[in-house]
């Protein structure tokens, strides 16, 4: 799969998590959301040419630097990696 493809298909998935998800599902999205596309805005900046595993990377990097910090409890941390976990699937 294209990067780009890849990205198309997490604002799909995100988009359609606004449908079907639970409150505490709502905020894990919302929060991965802003780690991915941070991740992305930054490989369009710095004009890099990333594959999928490397925006992977950036994310999960991203991500563990938030849960280092304690920006999220335990229950909404198992929420973020749950939800992380399915939208890595995608770009499989």
């Amino acid at each position: 799969m294209s990067l780009q493809a890849y990205i198309e298909a997490a604002q799909q998935f995100f988009d359609e998590l606004v449908e079907r998800a639970s409150d505490d599902e709502l905020f894990a999205g919302g929060y991965l959301r802003g780690h991915f596309d941070l991740a992305v805005g930054y490989a369009q900046v710095e004009e890099l040419t990333l594959s999928v595993d490397e925006l992977n990377a950036k994310v999960e990097s991203s991500l563990v630097k938030a849960y280092r910090d304690g920006e999220l409890n335990e229950e909404d941390k198992h929420h973020v990696v749950t939800i992380w976990e399915r939208l890595k699937q995608l770009g499989a």
